[in-house]
């Protein structure tokens, strides 16, 4: 990689020979305030306040272990020939898409288990998780990946970033679109909006809402990325897997109103599972 002038090192510092990384640092911090956004939630629904503890603890792990399985499916061709790879998460490679099919799965578990009502966690938790996202975003830029094209320093420059980007955003000789940042600030606002309506939406549509905005979202950042998962030539995964998720959200938030009428979020109670007819 080409040093510049500006250039962010993504080793934030050394234990020994261990090295910690800023991606690292970034997305514990993403979690961290992520989860403390969620327990002002918890307590306005009446539920306890280390409800979130088992399930974050759980979804995290089992999280980032299929969101590492899922970058290594799609690119199977190449560690298949280098199967040593595919433990060394420091080469890169985690799939966001991969580490939520986890998470979501590994929560419902824990619902069931600790007799919560997923839908109601689920409203809790999607406003923390979108801003987590954003930014872990940040952890990505440090790292010098998941940006999109070739650019030049007048458009970037034309942006309005700060001189710090647009320094980092210069790679091997060349500046590239720093969709790092655009996913960060969609995700944000996402955040936001997501925060401002919660009281207002029906039970599980918070959820439901948190997939649709951040769909649209990475459906149109991934257009511009140069290192997709691809599913054939022509057809990124990650757009792919976003069309489907707003496709289902969307179908089923109709489907709940009309089949079961639910209550609104704010409006709803401490549920357990199944929990009352929602």
């Amino acid at each position: 990689m080409g040093l510049t002038l500006g250039y962010i090192d993504p080793v934030a510092f050394n234990i020994g020979p261990i090295h910690v990384r800023w991606y690292g640092i970034i997305i514990a911090c993403g979690i961290l305030l992520g989860y403390f956004i969620a327990q002002a939630a918890l307590k306005n629904v009446g539920l306890h306040k280390d409800t979130l503890i088992d399930i974050i603890f759980y979804s995290a792990i089992f999280g980032f272990i299929v969101a590492r399985l899922y970058f290594v499916i799609f690119q199977w061709p190449y560690y298949m020939e280098n199967p040593g790879e595919i433990p060394k998460i420091w080469h890169g490679g985690i799939a966001i898409h991969g580490g939520l099919i986890g998470g979501f799965i590994t929560g419902i578990i824990v619902c069931r288990t600790k007799n919560l009502h997923p839908f109601q966690i689920g409203d809790i938790v999607a406003p923390s998780i979108i801003l987590a996202q954003g930014i872990g975003r940040w952890g990505n830029f440090m790292n010098h990946e998941a940006h999109g094209g070739p650019v030049s320093k007048a458009f970037l420059e034309h942006l309005h970033l700060p001189d710090f980007i647009i320094r980092n955003m210069y790679i091997d000789g060349q500046y590239y679109h720093p969709t790092f940042l655009y996913e960060s600030l969609w995700d944000v606002l996402g955040f936001i909006i997501l925060i401002t309506l919660r009281k207002h939406l029906k039970l599980g549509e918070t959820f439901f809402g948190y997939l649709i905005w951040y769909s649209i979202g990475r459906f149109f950042v991934e257009g511009l990325r140069t290192d997709s998962l691809m599913l054939t030539s022509h057809i990124r995964v990650a757009q792919l897997v976003s069309v489907i998720l707003i496709v289902i959200s969307i179908i089923l938030i109709i489907y709940r109103r009309i089949k079961y009428q639910p209550s609104t979020f704010k409006n709803a109670g401490p549920l357990t599972w199944p929990g009352k007819k929602v």
